[in-house]
C-alpha cells in the first residue's frame, strides 16, 4: 500500500508474523494504531507517521505504509516483523446510501 493510496477514513490491516496492527488514517499523514507492540506496551491507540517499509535492511522505502513480506516502520522507532498479509478497508465502504 502506498502512502499516496491511502485516503481519510482508510483502515489498513496488517498482519505480521507476531502480531496483526490496524491502522486508520486520519487523512494528514498520520494514523491511530493498535496491536501488535502497542498492545503489549500499553499505547494503544497511538497516533504515529509511517516512516516506511524495509526488507529488514537500512534501507527504507519512504513511499510505502504496508508491503507483504516488508516490516513497516513508524516515527517513534517500532518496526513490525515482515507482513505476511495487507488488506485495506476503504472508510468510504461503510457509508449507508
Amino acid at each position: 500500500m502506498r502512502a499516496s493510496d491511502v485516503r481519510p477514513g482508510d483502515w489498513i490491516v496488517v498482519r505480521t508474523k507476531n502480531s496483526t496492527y490496524t491502522l486508520s488514517a486520519y487523512g494528514d499523514g498520520t494514523f491511530a494504531v493498535t496491536g501488535g507492540w502497542f498492545v503489549a506496551e500499553h499505547q494503544e491507540p497511538a497516533r504515529v507517521r509511517v516512516v516506511g517499509c524495509t526488507w529488514g535492511g537500512s534501507a527504507i522505502l519512504l513511499r510505502m505504509v504496508a508491503a507483504p513480506g516488508m516490516s513497516t516502520e513508524v516515527d517513534n522507532g517500532v518496526r513490525t516483523t515482515h507482513a505476511r498479509e495487507v488488506r485495506v478497508l476503504r472508510g468510504d465502504q461503510h457509508l449507508v446510501h
